[in-house]
């Protein structure tokens, strides 16, 4: 974005910055102060926000109270064609992911090598602060897509990969919660993700007023974070953003980056398909429908800390059960772009030909695009398992047929740095320990000439 944030807690260096020759502009975008820790106020009995805890019988055998989610868009067939994510990326940019390590689905996720690490992009300061339960907003997201618990709670994608990147402070609003969204969208990027669920929205700063939003800065174009979202859309990711929560408010209009250009912004609906009266209303301010789809974001399951089940209300968590089921689909139908999937999505709406602010264009109907395009433009690649995923030294890829002949590996930039051939068998292990810090691609050759792609991050121990 040809910009950078810096600390400044001097402002009379600013006229100073100002004269450099490569700089533009300078605008503030934060005011902060450091806090004690001793004066955070935290609950001592903190109540998530939940609306009924689950102790009645299962909905279904198989998805639990999971089930008027997935089947309101049609998401139920997908995943018995056998696409529930599998080698897809979700990065998840939230407001921070507490007590995620004790939700089961997480510890799975470790074991079958699909957690590609948690970043956080917060300044030193939050570390003065301790996390609690205002920071969980992030960890319930999550689990709309990721839960695995048969009987229980099935998300939307529940054997995709993720990563979890922290881009907001729930203590504070400020207008540089958009840059750290944008630093957020370039981690996602730089380590391969394919879809991104940004359950964020911005209009209001109370802690910095002066930068308020209006209806007329809603046109996709004032917003870095919306700017970013829009280049992501056209070059390869599968964005999904919250339309917001203003729906009963003097302000009802969608929140940015949901504004942005291609990308998919979620309006939320109740499981009889009723539009949630909170739910932020379209069009941007230039006239595009938003949101552009609806999914079910009123009474929808999903876990808190400890695999407490619940249930919550949000576009925050209409977002995810879409998200999850875009990189199914992607999965499903890999021979087309993100833009191409995300306009079959739209198109797929049940108020497409009829679009208005609430539905945007309706309800999506996941299996009936996978329907109409199997089979044409696409491919269905082999999906390898590797673990431990981020790896030091050794990676393992698990092939159960035995059946690969030779694994090359290339870099971010592009650039071969490993080939080697292997022999048969159905777990391979592949020294990495030379390799430096970074996001990788792997291409595994089998002796049939197919071949399957893996990703996988190497750390520096």
């Amino acid at each position: 974005m040809n910009t950078f944030t810096v600390y400044c807690p001097d402002s009379t260096v600013v006229p100073q910055i100002e004269n450099l020759p490569f700089v533009d502009s300078v605008w503030a975008v934060g005011n902060y102060i450091l806090h004690d820790a001793s004066v955070a106020q935290y609950p001592d009995n903190p109540v998530p926000m939940v609306h009924n805890t689950l102790t009645s019988s299962k909905d279904s055998i198989d998805y639990g109270f999971g089930w008027d989610q997935i089947s309101l868009i049609n998401g139920v067939p997908l995943h018995e064609e056998g696409f529930r994510g599998e080698g897809m990326l979700i990065a998840v940019l939230d407001g921070g992911f507490f007590g995620i390590e004790t939700i089961s689905f997480y510890q799975q996720l470790v074991n079958e090598g699909r957690f590609f690490g948690q970043y956080s992009l917060m300044p030193d300061f939050v570390d003065t602060l301790p996390s609690g339960w205002s920071e969980v907003h992030g960890t319930i997201v999550t689990s709309a897509m990721a839960a695995n618990t048969s009987g229980e709670l099935v998300g939307t994608a529940p054997a995709a990969s993720y990563a979890l990147i922290h881009t907001e402070w729930v203590l504070s609003e400020e207008l540089v919660e958009e840059d750290f969204w944008a630093n957020g969208a370039e981690i996602a990027d730089s380590i391969g993700a394919d879809v991104i669920n940004s359950s964020l929205g911005y209009r209001k700063f109370p802690d910095f007023p002066q930068n308020d939003i209006t209806y007329e800065n809603m046109d996709g174009l004032n917003s870095i974070a919306s700017r970013c979202a829009t280049i992501l859309g056209q070059k390869g990711v599968i964005v999904c953003v919250a339309a917001g929560n203003d729906g009963n408010n003097e302000y009802y209009h969608v929140n940015r980056p949901g504004d942005a250009f291609d990308i998919l912004c979620v309006g939320a609906c109740a499981a009889d398909s009723i539009i949630a009266d909170f739910s932020s209303r379209g069009p941007s301010y230039d006239g595009r429908v938003k949101p552009d789809i609806t999914s079910m974001g009123v009474q929808t399951a999903c876990y808190y800390p400890d695999d407490m089940l619940s249930f919550a209300n949000g576009t925050s968590l209409a977002t995810p059960v879409a998200a999850g089921m875009c990189a199914c689909l992607w999965q499903a139908l890999p021979g087309y772009t993100s833009s191409e999937i995300m306009q079959m999505i739209r198109e797929s709406g049940n108020f497409y030909d009829n679009p208005n602010p609430e539905y945007g264009y309706g309800i999506p109907n996941f299996y009936q695009v996978y329907a109409n395009h199997v089979g044409i433009n696409d491919y269905k690649p082999l999906i390898l398992s590797v673990y431990p995923n981020p790896v030091t030294d050794q990676l393992h890829i698990v092939n159960p047929d035995g059946n690969i002949q030779t694994v090359t590996i290339y870099n971010a930039s592009g650039q071969l740095v490993l080939q080697t051939s292997v022999p048969h068998s159905p777990i391979l292990e592949i020294p990495v320990t030379n390799l430096p810090n970074g996001f990788y691609i792997g291409t595994a050759t089998l002796n049939n000439h197919q071949t399957a792609t893996f990703k996988f991050i190497k750390r520096i121990p």
